[in-house]
């Protein structure tokens, strides 16, 4: 075997830390960056809050519509393909992670700059506007909203107070409260009194039935509480539970009441198929009653509420916080097309800056005895700086990716959703010189404030249907257009699919009947069948 030397040229990208810190930061929603924010905080000593405005950086919102150079936008594709082919090499990585040995100063990530961007020797021009959140848990004035909707009462602390007033033997009091206490969020008892028993380990079969025996007498005194209903095993149990309170409550001299009352009664006696299909002939059939006693019961037993624990239910509530607010300006003119201003919102942007005297300290201490530790403070600072700049360019980016999107659908912050237009992420990102990937990181978890309510940014992205003219109309205005056909379609005759379909044809739009069926589906909107009046 023959030994030679040879050169051989190629090429290699190389994801360098600030760019991957760049692509992360860009796809976190507003609260993802929050927590990424405070960790960041607490990690690095040289970042830190700052209520000063600072002077944005030279790549910043000045710099937006510059035109992005050939070199740039490859790159751009080239990490694109570099995510996609990271998914698949990422289980063989993992395999030998365990093996390698500790990280130091030097083989640590370099933050020292990947040379596009010459770093100044002034500390403290480094940040980025935005208020500093404040801490709402100190001020009694100023309680927060959150916290407020989590100190409702839950369902069994309710259950609880009214059993004090009951007055009970040791074991029945135990036992009921065991079962209020094995209730789900809906009210309803899903395990049979015998599973419940066998839960507490009795001794023998002969301590199982006087566990069972409590638990019964229990039972009885749950489903005596308020809310009406609560404690029942299945649905019919439920109904059949608040139907026999409003039965109680009913006054002899109501006859017609009385009668509706047993009808529906004997309604939830049947097979709950019947009732969800509305069957009124098959009833009828069944003996249990006539066709206007059964249809005026159905829509009783439609009143009545069949999670009785709803209202307890402690429920995340998650408030949206807009990130870009669109404001509309009074035109110049009458005829004038009504203009839109597009700004970030102030109050979900950090304001960070770096450690003014602890980087003055680290900079006059250069060449010290512990040039190993030198150098893990210097990279730390390198990395509070990057981490300022890339939480600035992704705010810079989402300004510059919703100002396109209003640009596009004017119309519909002019009219509402039936004029929004078709749109893809394509035209966004030929328009602004973006890869498709990083619109759709953009668009994803990030929410615009408009006149009309506030929505993400994926909402204003839409396929086309054909139309007559040969245009294109938006799925999202057809979406709107079948609602508002729904909600004006008689109670007695309502709207099938294929109807809808053929009124949209009469509009110019072509939507097969498959996919009217689908939006409405979408829009959560029951079928023909359901809608109808009794």
């Amino acid at each position: 075997m023959k030994q030679g030397l040879s050169l051989r040229v190629s090429q290699h990208l190389a994801l360098t830390p600030q760019l991957q810190q760049s692509i992360r930061l860009l796809q976190l929603s507003t609260l993802e960056l929050g927590q990424e924010v405070e960790q960041m905080l607490d990690e690095n000593p040289f970042l830190e809050r700052s209520d000063e405005q600072a002077e944005r950086e030279e790549f910043g919102l000045a710099q937006a519509d510059t035109p992005v150079s050939s070199g740039d936008r490859e790159q751009e594709f080239a990490v694109s393909n570099v995510e996609h082919s990271s998914t698949s090499t990422s289980a063989s990585d993992n395999s030998y992670e365990d093996e390698r040995t500790p990280l130091t100063a030097d083989d640590g990530p370099d933050w020292d700059g990947d040379g596009s961007t010459e770093m100044a020797p002034d500390d403290g021009e480094w940040g980025i506007e935005a208020k500093a959140r404040a801490n709402n848990l100190q001020d009694d004035e100023n309680t927060d909203a959150t916290e407020l909707a989590r100190s409702q009462e839950s369902l069994p602390s309710f259950l609880h107070r009214q059993a004090l007033a009951l007055r009970l033997s040791p074991e029945d009091s135990a036992a009921l409260r065991f079962l209020i206490e094995s209730l789900n969020d809906d009210g309803y008892l899903e395990e049979s009194l015998p599973e419940l028993a066998r839960t507490l380990n009795p001794a023998d079969e002969e301590a199982l039935d006087q566990l069972v025996h409590h638990f019964s007498v229990a039972l009885g005194l749950l489903h005596s509480l308020e809310p009406v209903g609560v404690g029942a095993r299945n649905l019919a149990e439920c109904l059949q539970l608040q139907l026999r309170a409003q039965l109680r409550d009913c006054p002899v001299e109501e006859d017609i009441q009385y009668e509706l009352l047993e009808v529906a009664l004997r309604i939830c006696a049947q097979p709950m198929e019947l009732l969800a299909r509305r069957d009124i002939k098959r009833m009828v059939q069944l003996g249990v009653g006539s066709d206007a006693l059964v249809r005026e019961a159905i829509a009783c037993i439609g009143r009545l509420e069949p999670k009785p624990g709803r209202r307890f239910v402690d429920v995340e509530r998650n408030i949206v916080v807009p990130d870009v607010l669109v404001v509309p300006l009074a035109a110049n003119a009458k005829n004038a097309q009504m203009k839109f201003r597009v700004m970030l919102n102030p109050e979900v942007m950090p304001r960070l800056r770096v450690h003014d005297i602890y980087a003055n300290v680290l900079r006059n201490h250069r060449g010290g005895k512990e040039s190993g530790g030198h150098a893990a403070l210097q990279q730390r600072l390198q990395e509070a700086r990057w981490f300022i700049k890339n939480i600035q360019q992704r705010f810079d980016t989402i300004l510059r990716v919703s100002t396109a999107i209003v640009e596009r659908q004017k119309s519909f912050f002019q009219h509402g959703e039936l004029a929004m237009r078709p749109l893809v992420l394509r035209e966004i990102a030929d328009e602004l010189g973006l890869h498709e990937s990083t619109i759709s990181r953009v668009t994803s978890a990030k929410y615009m404030a408009t006149p009309f309510g506030t929505f993400e940014l994926k909402y204003f992205f839409g396929s086309g249907l054909g139309t007559e003219s040969g245009g294109n109309a938006s799925s999202t205005a057809v979406r709107a257009l079948i609602k508002q056909f729904i909600s004006a379609e008689s109670d007695k005759k309502p709207l099938s699919d294929n109807q809808i379909s053929e009124m949209l044809k009469e509009q110019g739009i072509e939507c097969a009947r498959r996919t009217v069926a689908k939006y409405r589906e979408g829009l959560k909107i029951a079928p023909a069948s359901l809608r109808k009046a009794l």
